[in-house]
């Protein structure tokens, strides 16, 4: 008997439904793969800025911080919108800025289908994002980059804008107010120049 008609006779073929399974496990790989990837390309970045949701207890002292405040206020980082959600309910004009496109899109529609009219999203890089017409600025931001965060707030907002930094302190700035322990500390700064 010749080995080639007896190779397929023998090898089994693959049914309609292994077929299936095959395609519907390697489109699930390539979707979660699609989905996953701005939330694991900020580690590849100068400074990883990961995606931490805000804690309630940290919403609550973020909310103490801003007590008798008003105006615009701008939230660094914002991920999907919870610091700017609160602050429109206390009545700020409450913006974000942040670099991970599907947060943005995210928060863009959870304020549609809430109804927060006073709020903005914008896709950008902080280091370019002008802080000057915000009177409130909150940063949840990572220990790397506080330092040079630090600078730019000194460079661009205006005398009296509260600062409200969530995680990690300013490093050579006192603060006014600290609120809470470990990694829910707020820690509240008025920029004086």
């Amino acid at each position: 008997m010749d080995l080639a008609v007896l190779n397929t006779e023998t090898t089994p073929k693959l049914s309609s439904k292994g077929k299936y399974m095959i395609y519907l496990t390697g489109g699930l790989a390539v979707g979660v793969s699609v989905i996953c990837i701005p939330f694991v390309s900020p580690a590849l970045r100068r400074v990883c800025l990961p995606y931490v949701p805000a804690t309630t207890e940290q919403l609550a002292g973020v909310t103490k911080a801003l007590v008798g405040r008003s105006g615009r206020l701008l939230d660094v980082g914002s991920g999907d919108g919870r610091i700017v959600f609160t602050a429109a309910k206390l009545g700020f004009q409450a913006e974000g800025v942040e670099l991970n496109s599907i947060l943005v899109y995210y928060s863009r529609l959870a304020a549609l289908f809430s109804q927060h009219m006073n709020t903005k999203f914008y896709r950008k890089d902080l280091w370019t994002f002008n802080l000057k017409p915000y009177q409130n600025i909150v940063i949840f931001g990572v220990e790397q980059m506080m330092t040079e965060f630090e600078s730019k707030l000194l460079k661009e907002v205006n005398n009296g804008t509260v600062v409200v930094a969530c995680r990690f302190p300013l490093p050579n700035m006192t603060p006014i107010e600290t609120i809470g322990h470990g990694v829910d500390t707020v820690w509240k700064y008025v920029i004086k120049k």
